[in-house]
């Protein structure tokens, strides 16, 4: 099953009815490019779709599967490697759309919220947005190959970066990951993927 088998305009739609704002195809094509472009290696709509299943797997646990399934879909959706407001850029996108469309205002502060918790990966207090930022890094926990799959995109992404450099900002912030208490603050993730998560960035970080 590929990504747009899951991230069907079918969906997109029905997401929208579920907000309470009309369907947007142009939009849901604009998002389906960007998560095409060429410099893209693991930030693409493989990852969207990624994190969709992960949601779908949990839709009876949060409060509004709706906002977090839309924070998805643009958490990513302005990806520049060497850009240091990737987040706050898609977050913008996304309000300026959802305000267009009549959302709710406080529908949209949560989904950019949810958005702008992905650039520094700290615990939100909330518990859509610990879910939110769970599924954005369930990647962590995938089985090795998988994993490794994912260190060598990211590295693709930034191939224009020296390697010696790369390798010492990776490095740290796998380190910093691992240094957690807790990398999923979820029960459900934690319970699911936070071993092998541990696994996987020893190893990584044993081979940069």
């Amino acid at each position: 099953m590929n990504a747009l088998d899951i991230c069907t305009l079918k969906r997109w739609n029905g997401l929208c009815q579920k907000l309470g704002i009309a369907a947007d195809g142009e939009t849901y094509d604009e998002l389906v490019t960007a998560h095409a472009q060429k410099h893209r290696a693991y930030h693409t709509l493989d990852h969207i779709a990624a994190c969709l299943r992960h949601l779908d797997s949990v839709s009876d646990k949060v409060e509004s599967a709706e906002e977090i399934e839309m924070a998805l879909w643009f958490h990513d959706a302005v990806y520049e490697p060497f850009s240091d407001s990737n987040e706050e850029d898609s977050a913008e996108w996304a309000a300026d759309w959802l305000q267009e469309r009549g959302a709710d205002k406080p529908v949209i502060s949560r989904i950019t919220d949810h958005i702008l918790d992905t650039k520094n990966h700290e615990t939100p207090e909330n518990l859509d947005g610990q879910f939110m930022l769970d599924i954005d890094l369930s990647i962590l926990g995938t089985p090795p190959d998988i994993y490794d799959e994912f260190e060598r995109n990211i590295r693709r992404e930034y191939k224009r970066v020296p390697g010696f450099i790369f390798r010492k900002k990776r490095k740290a912030i796998l380190e910093g990951f691992l240094g957690r208490d807790r990398i999923y603050a979820t029960d459900h993730f934690f319970e699911k993927l936070e071993t092998q998560a541990r696994v996987n960035l020893g190893r990584a970080i044993s081979q940069l």
